[in-house]
């Protein structure tokens, strides 16, 4: 173009309202903020925005479906409710990717603007795992109960928002306080196989969540406005479409700026990306709407990139899931974990060896058939439990099959055929590998597939890479 373009000639970028106030707020080019921010910058900014918020966007998307929308078959429970569901996950579950299929679950969606809650967790056996999974908006596994990280004693735990203070109050374990005002609780319990399915249901009723007000005994705090969440992107319109950052503005508003952070959020409120305001694409002009649109494809393509990574082991699938402290304000790392399997457990609570490839380096399809070897003494190990998985692709669901089976895993070592040598031989294919092979078997569908390795709290030979995932290969 034959002069240099800024924004505050080009264009008056309007995004209209504010949710925290009552009159609208208007940003133009008279703005400090949006003055001199041109083309390139606005594009750079995009794609910064994105991958740091990809994570949230898809987290209200799917915290909208368990907790706010009644009509949604996906729905769970009301706010600081728990949900059990006495059963695992099957391919009818569609909310999530890459979903485990070895657990019941128990969902918690936690509103902390106005007070602490407490979960009360009874005494479980000492051979069954279990965890509650702490996840605040960002997706940061901020914090672990369970098995691992606290016993199979029970306990009372308080959780507190980003803003209380207070004492803790007699009885209580140990004290926990999230990052942001909304996070999410998920509980997993090991089910040893069907017939245990009463035992873990037995279990489930006995969690427990209170306020703390409740929990003490005393008249509630005054209660925060009803959350009013905006209209959720589906997972394909969250990809491209510009609306994704008015989603963005609504879920930053309960998530008060980090330290680190200061300067980057203030770098996306030059575009009009900030907590609480509502960003209007329709407002743009052309330009600066294909700038973003651009800047929201260069975002992809580096998540492709870093997914090739994951792909050939470069970089661990773990490597996108963790605390904040973890991750370094790694924001690419995160969204990786959010895109590839949001709600991914930390390294130290489970490792996911991935398969999407085979030993040549080829895309997983099911018009061929692949093996999967582990010599005797050599199964994966954790100290829990491992599973291997199978998923579609790309929409990495559970595959409806006429087994109804969706993994292998150690609960069920007693079924599977030996090898002459002792080891153990795992066959991925459409169609049955013979009667005498079934019990190895996990139908593929007849497209892309990958598959998911699930090692629950893995052992040290897992995490320092002494152990190695053997090869899939095709036959």
């Amino acid at each position: 173009m034959k002069k240099k373009i800024l924004v505050s000639i080009l264009v008056v970028i309007t995004f209209v309202g504010c949710k925290k106030g009552n009159k609208a707020e208007e940003i133009s080019s008279s703005n400090e903020d949006s003055a001199k921010v041109n083309l390139k910058e606005i594009r750079e900014i995009t794609k910064e925005a994105y991958i740091y918020g990809f994570p949230l966007v898809d987290n209200t998307r799917i915290q909208y479906a368990y907790f706010v929308d009644k009509q949604n078959p996906e729905y769970k429970a009301p706010w600081n409710t728990i949900r059990n569901i006495p059963r695992v996950f099957t391919s009818e579950d569609k909310a999530v990717q890459t979903p485990n299929s070895d657990t019941p679950y128990s969902w918690i969606g936690l509103d902390l603007r106005s007070e602490p809650v407490i979960f009360i967790i009874p005494p479980i056996e000492k051979n069954r795992y279990w965890s509650l999974q702490l996840i605040d908006l960002y997706t940061y596994n901020f914090a672990y109960l369970g098995s691992r990280a606290t016993g199979n004693g029970g306990g009372a735990f308080m959780l507190t928002g980003p803003h209380w203070k207070g004492d803790m109050p007699k009885g209580i374990t140990k004290v926990i306080q999230c990052e942001t005002d909304i996070a999410l609780g998920i509980i997993r319990t090991q089910l040893f196989n069907a017939g245990d399915l009463k035992n873990v249901e037995k279990i489930q009723k006995n969690y427990v969540i209170k306020t703390l007000s409740a929990y003490l005994g005393k008249p509630a705090p005054p209660q925060a406005k009803p959350l009013d969440f905006v209209k959720p992107l589906t997972p394909e319109e969250q990809k491209k479409s510009l609306e994704f950052f008015n989603n963005l503005n609504f879920a930053l508003q309960f998530c008060p700026v980090h330290p680190s952070e200061k300067d980057l959020r203030g770098r996306f409120a030059k575009i009009g990306i900030q907590e609480g305001k509502v960003f209007n694409p329709a407002s743009l002009s052309p330009e600066v709407k294909n700038a973003m649109d651009e800047g929201i494809k260069d975002a992809w393509a580096e998540m492709a990139d870093l997914k090739k990574k994951v792909v050939t082991g470069e970089v661990s699938s773990g490597d996108g899931f963790g605390t904040r402290e973890f991750l370094k304000n790694n924001y690419l790392f995160r969204m990786s974990g959010a895109f590839l399997g949001i709600y991914g457990n930390s390294k130290e609570e489970a490792i996911y060896p991935t398969y999407y490839v085979d030993a040549k380096g080829e895309k997983l399809n099911g018009k061929n058939r692949y093996i999967l070897k582990f010599p005797p003494g050599q199964l994966p190990p954790a100290n829990s439990f491992w599973s291997i998985t199978m998923y579609d692709q790309p929409a990495s669901l559970l595959v409806a099959n006429s087994l109804n089976r969706y993994l292998l895993n150690s609960t069920m070592l007693a079924q599977f055929k030996k090898d002459a040598d002792g080891g153990l031989t795992f066959f991925f294919q459409t169609d049955s590998p013979g009667k005498d092979k079934e019990s190895n078997w996990l139908p593929s569908p007849k497209g892309d597939f990958a598959l998911i390795m699930r090692l629950y709290w893995p052992k040290e030979a897992a995490l320092n890479g002494t152990w190695k995932q053997p090869q899939l290969v095709k036959i």
